[in-house]
């Protein structure tokens, strides 16, 4: 076994360093990701090692990146397009929810879109406007697109190669706040396929479910509830679109009680969707209302108000109170 202590950062540029080398066909795109290799610094050293053209400096153009990618893709390359900030993305909507989702189907399979899109998103960076977002509903929501986001580096490493190798698109949802925190990355093993839920904490009470940058806040706030008394499991989604819902229909079934945690809105959300469709799947095992944390319904604020903004263990352990009160 082959084990390193990285950054989520560094995981994600091993883990496209070997895509590169895996795969002639891959080629990386975005805003200075070249030399500069990257704002965070992710794609830093890939272009000295594989060149101009397989590393290529993109204009501040993300609809031109998201087309110029589906154009190499119907020749045959598997891109791997940077949009710099989550909420520089929205440029390229059009591009990825009405050509790039639907041209699989339009062909009727016959044409794939193995195109990677990353997407670093979400708070607790302290960033102006259109840099701290969280727009997963949106892609979760189209038909054609996979949807991921991993919480913590071994994933990462894994999960980015595994998309660039999905015939499918991907929108690859990196949460910023955990580009730097390290962890071990076991190299010669995953452990887990794409789009796989997984049990991160073991617990009887109460499941707790997130994604991305809320599973470190989730293991925060069970860490707490144990101290207090409370058995608390937690679930790491890793997955948006498809979502694995058989571990968390299992764990719900066990503990009888469900908090969704998310940095989005929680209005018409993944929160939403996972509440719902456990309710469906799990009524009678319930004793207590699935219960929602996430980001109010306006837009995200000015940084200096950002943590009264996002969910942090308070708000979660709150609604475990709540949750076990019934």
């Amino acid at each position: 076994m082959s084990v390193e202590n990285l950054s989520m950062a560094k995981a994600l540029n091993q883990g496209l360093r070997q895509a590169l080398l895996a795969d002639p066909k891959v080629l990386l795109m975005g805003e200075d990701i070249g030399p500069l290799g990257g704002v965070f610094r992710v794609t830093e050293g890939l272009h000295a090692e594989f060149g101009d053209n397989r590393v290529l400096d993109t204009p501040l153009a993300e609809s031109g990146i998201v087309g110029t990618a589906i154009g190499l893709a119907m020749r045959g390359y598997r891109p791997v397009c940077e949009i710099q900030f989550d909420g520089f993305i929205f440029p390229a909507f059009d591009q990825i929810t009405t050509q790039l989702a639907k041209l699989t189907s339009r062909h009727h399979g016959s044409l794939t879109m193995p195109v990677v899109i990353r997407v670093p998103y979400g708070g607790h960076i302290g960033a102006v406007e259109h840099h701290q977002e969280s727009p997963e509903a949106y892609f979760a929501h189209t038909p054609g697109l996979r949807v991921v986001s991993p919480s913590n580096p071994h994933d990462a490493y894994w999960m980015i190669q595994e998309a660039i190798q999905s015939n499918d698109p991907v929108i690859f949802f990196e949460p910023k706040s955990r580009y730097w925190p390290k962890g071990d990355v076991d190299t010669s093993a995953s452990g887990f396929p794409l789009h796989s839920t997984r049990v991160v904490r073991p617990g009887t009470e109460v499941t707790l479910v997130g994604y991305g940058p809320m599973v470190s806040m989730l293991l925060q706030a069970a860490e707490i509830a144990e101290s207090e008394g409370t058995s608390v499991e937690v679930i790491d989604l890793r997955s948006i679109s498809p979502i694995d819902y058989d571990p968390i229909v299992a764990s719900v079934q066990k503990t009888g009680r469900l908090v969704v945690a998310q940095e989005a809105p929680g209005f018409v959300s993944v929160g939403s969707e996972i509440a719902a469709t456990v309710t469906e799947r799990a009524f009678y095992s319930l004793e207590a209302p699935v219960l929602r944390v996430a980001g109010f319904d306006t837009p995200f604020p000015p940084a200096k108000l950002e943590t009264a903004y996002l969910p942090d263990a308070d708000r979660i352990l709150e609604a475990v109170d709540r949750a076990m009160a019934y």
